[in-house]
């Protein structure tokens, strides 16, 4: 028997966004219209779908629609330590908001990087400390990412009144590698974005076969 997860799903449905409002400066209009885009676009893809379909994998080295949505909850929370970290230290030494939150050119290409679709030219071997686990339970996998997007929400609300394209914090995954907390907000974006394609990808396959 096929269990029916969409009640699990839908317990973790959208984020509750505290800090959108009415007098919201530009930059932050734009994160929040990508916000809500990814969790639509995650919302749309788990709508209805199975255990089953979401532990089909098209070749035995392709991940599951679960593993994607494990692998960019992990990936998430292990930016946000260091990200949130280097806000807690920008906050006591006083480094406050100076100008928009948008990466410079180098952030900006970087997460051009992260974006779908996917060219084989531009597949990028996850680091080990973010592979998903196997084969997780779609509820579980789903709420995790969820939670990530709220922590992440919540780390942007906290701190609107930072320098976030002025200050920076060492890259997670690269060493010596630094980006301003604005780039680490706009990879993340951009992260998320490339994986619901990936476990879009996989849908679409599984539903040829």
């Amino acid at each position: 028997m096929v269990r029916d997860v969409s009640s699990d799903i839908r317990q973790n449905r959208f984020p509750v966004f505290l800090c959108w409002g009415q007098n919201m400066a530009r930059d932050i209009e734009l994160l929040e219209a990508q916000f809500t885009a990814i969790n639509r676009d995650a919302n749309e893809l788990t709508a209805g779908l199975t255990e089953q379909l979401a532990a089909w994998r098209p070749t035995d080295a392709a991940w599951t629609i679960s593993e994607c949505l494990d692998h960019l909850a992990t990936t998430n929370r292990v930016y946000l330590d260091a990200m949130e970290q280097a806000a807690d230290k920008a906050r006591i030494r006083g480094k406050l908001r100076r100008g928009a939150a948008i990466p410079g050119w180098f952030g900006r290409w970087f997460a051009r990087q992260l974006e779908p679709p996917v060219k084989l030219n531009r597949k990028l071997k996850s680091p080990a400390k973010t592979r998903p686990r196997s084969a997780p339970a779609l509820a579980e996998a789903y709420a995790d990412f969820m939670e990530s997007q709220r922590r992440l929400e919540g780390f942007i609300c906290q701190n609107l009144d930072l320098d976030l394209a002025g200050v920076s914090f060492p890259n997670p995954f690269i060493r010596g590698l630094r980006f301003s907390l604005a780039t680490g907000i706009y990879n993340i974006l951009a992260h998320d974005r490339r994986h619901l394609w990936q476990a879009r990808e996989v849908l679409r396959s599984a539903q040829r076969t």
